[in-house]
């Protein structure tokens, strides 16, 4: 299965009218949650019968499916209002939902973990309400939300002027080229109308025109249907991307109305459907040509994620020198990534700041007056003045004894500019992290295509680092980046595993076999035994491309095959060096934290491979663009050449990254003796 997301054209009257469905479907929810947790709480009451008849306890008490789709029913029946909004589909649909989360309390999974006690939601959680699936054995038969036209009809109706009159069928528009535009949809786009099936009788079934999502309202509601426009993206290139989803109405299954807190949207939301079709995901041509080229490269290679970079070195998989070479990449975070990212912090601070300037305005009785107000009222009654009136108490929030909030925070008043200026901060958010999920896929399909699928990644706890290093995990997204990197490698067919540090410990260890152990602090690696001295990522990448499990499944079981890194190493040149000096492959960072740039393009080889420029070492101010090995593209993205000394070049560029003066010299820029 896959879903599709359909913006909704939604004016003043649907806002309206969906504004309500949601508030009722809300109330049926809560109500179902209530009853939920009661009868959850009467289950864990009950110890003896428990014990005694589990099944049957719960059976009593209608912890089930059914019972709750009867309560369900009960409510909607029970309440006047709810009727002019939900449908009993819907109701039954929600009790599903509720009973779901119940399910997994009461009953273990298979590693017999369960999960929490089922709780009442709020109102700025419940974003979604679900839908039921279509009948695929009867015509015609949706229960909730449903779906009319045709992408061939939505194309007909706004079709832009400017398009070639030789495209008349969504495929062939897929087939434009990339920047035409293909759709022209007005800005406020009107609901269509059904066409007129029998006499006199308007039928959606027949309707074949611009999609629309329709539903057809509570069963006391004398309002009709709520028809919403869906608005579809304009550019050819999306068009492969909705014929796959949208061209084939029989993989239609169902449709979820989901809304999201934005600042321009009707209300402070705007409206999606999710449409469910009986298919897998779209994948470009150009996406499965790519991976199709990289599920046949025989290479093995290791990765090394770090808080601020990522070292990926990669062997054929037979280390001779006839079968290829060495490839080493590193990507970074660059200065105009950093300086982003600090924008967007301090930004952050700003807003966070003004949130909790207007809260405490808005509810000065639950904040104390701090210790400078405090005396100031002091000084001022006893000089014999009038108290004066404190808009903004800076104080701690009033608490009992324990230091318990007397007030919880959920029932404080917020204005109105306190949640316009919260959805904003939410919606900016949501903007950045999908930035840098979209910058991670490049960056891991870039890394497959010249490494290959099998690779190898020590198996660490990301959460420490970001309890230590929160802000520059954060800006370099080393969880987002290993992840998209495991999906990319599993859709070649290759696997990225995962290797304990404490059966392998890469860092501390040379290619020949030698410990060589290192401090975090001690970045370079020098192996008194060989003589390789290079950057310790690049070298802990390349040893991972040795490591061997005796069950995948297992990281303890991992273990390094020093036999065969010996054996490259000795295959490909002393020191490892004159072998990377070979690879010339540049990348861009993973994640742009401002969303700069698209991304640097891939050097070829031989491209990067000049010698430096003496002068390069020299520490330049971060507008100047550094010469030799070190270059920066026209979208100002810094990337890394192995070929100059492949370790050791990258340990200087791993410095400048992070702000250091480049190794061997003071804090003036002078040559250390």
């Amino acid at each position: 299965m896959a879903v599709i997301r359909l913006p909704l054209a939604v004016d003043e009257q649907a806002a309206a009218r969906l504004e309500g469905l949601f508030s009722a479907m809300f109330a049926l929810k809560r109500a179902l949650q209530h009853d939920a947790c009661a009868r959850v709480a009467a289950f864990w009451a009950g110890t003896h019968r428990r014990r005694v008849d589990a099944a049957g306890w719960r059976r009593e008490l209608g912890l089930s499916r059914q019972s709750l789709e009867r309560a369900a029913y009960g409510h909607l029946d029970a309440s006047g209002w709810l009727r002019h909004h939900a449908t009993k589909a819907l109701a039954l649909h929600q009790a599903d939902e509720v009973w779901a989360g119940v399910e997994r309390h009461l009953f273990p999974d298979a590693s017999g973990k369960r999960a929490g006690c089922p709780r009442v939601g709020s109102w700025w959680e419940y974003t979604r309400i679900p839908g039921r699936a279509r009948s695929h054995t009867t015509a015609r038969k949706w229960e909730t939300f449903r779906l009319h036209g045709s992408l061939q009809g939505h194309l007909d109706a706004y079709r832009h002027p400017l398009l070639p009159g030789a495209v008349v069928t969504p495929a062939q528009a897929a087939r434009s080229e990339p920047g035409t535009a293909v759709l022209a949809q007005p800005r406020r786009m009107s609901p269509p109308a059904p066409p007129l099936g029998r006499p006199g009788k308007a039928s959606w079934w027949e309707y074949e025109g611009p999609l629309a999502v329709v539903f057809t309202g509570g069963p006391d509601s004398g309002r009709g249907e709520l028809v919403l426009p869906v608005r579809l993206p304009s550019g050819a290139g999306r068009w492969g991307w909705l014929c796959h989803f949208l061209d084939r109405p029989q993989l239609w299954h169902k449709i979820d109305l989901v809304r999201r807190p934005h600042p321009s949207g009707p209300g402070g939301w705007v409206y999606e459907a999710h449409l469910m079709i009986l298919d897998g995901g779209y994948t470009s041509p150009s996406t499965r040509e790519r991976r199709a080229r990289a599920a046949v490269l025989e290479r093995v290679g290791g990765a090394d994620v770090n808080v601020g970079n990522l070292s990926l070195v990669s062997f054929p998989t037979s280390p001779e020198p006839e079968t290829g070479r060495v490839l080493a990449d590193q990507v970074i975070l660059t200065t105009l990534e950093q300086a982003a990212a600090d924008r967007d912090r301090r930004t952050a601070r700003r807003r966070a700041r003004a949130l909790e300037r207007s809260r405490r305005t808005a509810n000065k009785a639950r904040y104390e007056l701090s210790r400078r107000q405090r005396k100031r009222a002091r000084r001022r009654q006893a000089a014999g003045l009038a108290a004066r009136h404190v808009d903004l108490p800076k104080g701690p929030r009033v608490a009992d004894a324990a230091g318990r909030p007397r007030t919880a925070y959920r029932k404080d008043r917020l204005s109105g500019g306190y949640r316009a200026l919260r959805t904003r901060n939410r919606a900016e958010r949501i903007g950045r992290t999908e930035a840098k999920r979209a910058r991670a896929r490049q960056v891991a399909a870039r890394l497959v295509s010249s490494h290959g699928g099998r690779l190898t990644v020590e198996d660490c706890r990301l959460a420490s680092w970001s309890r230590l290093w929160g802000r520059a995990c954060a800006a370099f997204t080393p969880g987002m980046l290993t992840t998209t990197l495991s999906a990319e490698c599993a859709a070649v067919g290759g696997r990225l595993g995962r290797a304990s540090t404490f059966t392998t410990r890469l860092s501390q260890y040379c290619l020949c076999g030698h410990r060589v152990p290192k401090p975090l602090s001690q970045r370079r690696h020098r192996c008194p035994a060989c003589g390789l001295e290079a950057d310790r990522d690049l070298v802990s990448a390349a040893l991972g491309a040795f490591v061997t499990w005796t069950d995948p499944a297992d990281p303890k079981t991992a273990s390094v095959d020093f036999q065969a890194s010996r054996h490259a190493l000795g295959v490909y040149g002393p020191g490892l060096q004159g072998a990377l000096a070979e690879s010339t492959a540049t990348r861009p960072s993973p994640a742009l934290a401002g969303g700069y740039g698209q991304g640097g393009s891939r050097t070829p080889s031989g491209a990067a491979s000049a010698r430096p420029n003496p002068e390069s070492r020299r520490r330049r101010p971060r507008s100047e663009t550094p010469e030799g090995p070190h270059r920066t593209d026209t979208a100002g993205h810094r990337t890394v050449s192995t070929s100059r000394q492949a370790l050791g070049c990258a340990h200087e560029t791993w410095r400048r990254g992070r702000g250091l003066r480049p190794a061997g010299r003071d804090r003036h820029g002078a040559q250390a003796e």
